[in-house]
């Protein structure tokens, strides 16, 4: 077993970063007009950005796609080994190609280039040799080459792979910002992540309506609107009048200063010791902004009412813990 040495492994590591961190820096030069030509080629696609690679090109490749595809920009992956053999026919004239290669001489990519320019789509390609027959090809080339890898045998790919995912992450950023790509449109994306979630759901999809409503009148005694608030489980009961129209609140921190009053549950009602009208809102607002109004006001539940000023629903804070919104 081979002793393992800290002292020495460390600044291996440190360097790999630092090398890779260059490698990306430099990248930044190199966003110029070829860049925008490739944007503008992406844009003007009515079809789909059809990425392709070989290897660990190809694994980054399949990142980029993704990528571009989660923000506005339809596009998907195809491993060139496979094009050859049937999935070329997955290309339309209507699509863009993208394809990625260090040496920019990839045999599968190669092999397939004369029907790539038969079909007469555009061609954008990520090369580190801009000499290179597939860069040649291309109607915009973007630079990608790095002057080490970070492999100390500068052999594996590792600055290289990192430079072209940094520039696939530019290009897909940079024409999510021409697209005008907002984040409700990234939410419809990535409708189980936290964020669709936040930007998806609106309070009436998380509320309590109908009979699961905890309500009582104004003339209720306090005992009677405590059962209430046991049985409905909400830490709250609504207090409306009999048009259905909101007169109060009734919460557990009102609970606890009426107590600290030493009042007599029985012979108190209900609108002596409710908080007036309570936080309404629409029940079409985002459950991120009930959120954010729960936080503002220090509060731990919402009244929604209809456009008559009606309670439709009751929203608790659990209701968005529970939602993973918060």
């Amino acid at each position: 077993m081979k002793t393992f040495d800290k002292e020495a492994i460390l600044p291996l590591g440190r360097q790999v970063i630092a090398i890779e961190a260059n490698a990306v820096h430099a990248l930044q030069s190199r966003i110029d007009d070829t860049f925008a030509d490739a944007c503008q080629l992406c844009l003007d696609c009515l079809g789909r950005i059809v990425v392709t690679g070989m290897g660990k090109s190809g694994h980054v490749a399949s990142k980029i796609a993704a990528t571009l595809a989660s923000t506005g920009s339809p596009a998907f992956f195809v491993h060139p080994g496979e094009a050859s053999h049937g999935d070329l026919g997955m290309i339309t004239g209507r699509d863009v190609v993208l394809a990625i290669s260090n040496s920019g001489e990839t045999g599968e990519i190669v092999t397939i280039l004369p029907l790539i320019k038969r079909l007469a789509v555009p061609l954008i390609t990520m090369t580190g040799r801009p000499e290179s027959t597939l860069a040649t090809a291309a109607d915009v080339n973007l630079d990608v080459s790095v002057s080490e890898e970070a492999c100390p045998l500068n052999l594996a790919p590792t600055a290289s792979t990192t430079a072209t995912l940094a520039m696939g992450d530019a290009l897909a950023v940079a024409l999510l910002q021409a697209r005008g790509f907002t984040e409700e449109d990234f939410a419809r994306s990535h409708p189980g992540g936290t964020l669709g979630r936040r930007l998806l759901l609106h309070m009436r999809d998380l509320m309590h309506t109908g009979d699961q409503i905890p309500v009582v009148r104004p003339d209720t005694p306090l005992g009677e609107g405590l059962l209430e608030m046991t049985r409905k489980g909400l830490g709250l009961t609504t207090v409306l009048d009999d048009d259905g129209f909101i007169q109060g609140v009734f919460t557990d921190g009102d609970l606890r200063r009426a107590l600290d009053t030493g009042l007599d549950i029985h012979n108190t009602l209900m609108r002596d010791v409710m908080t007036p009208h309570g936080k309404t809102v629409s029940p079409g607002i985002l459950a991120a902004e009930a959120v954010h109004l729960m936080e503002t006001h220090k509060i731990t539940s919402l009244l929604a009412t209809d456009d008559a000023d009606r309670l439709v629903g009751v929203l608790h804070i659990h209701d968005l813990l529970r939602a993973g919104v918060m």
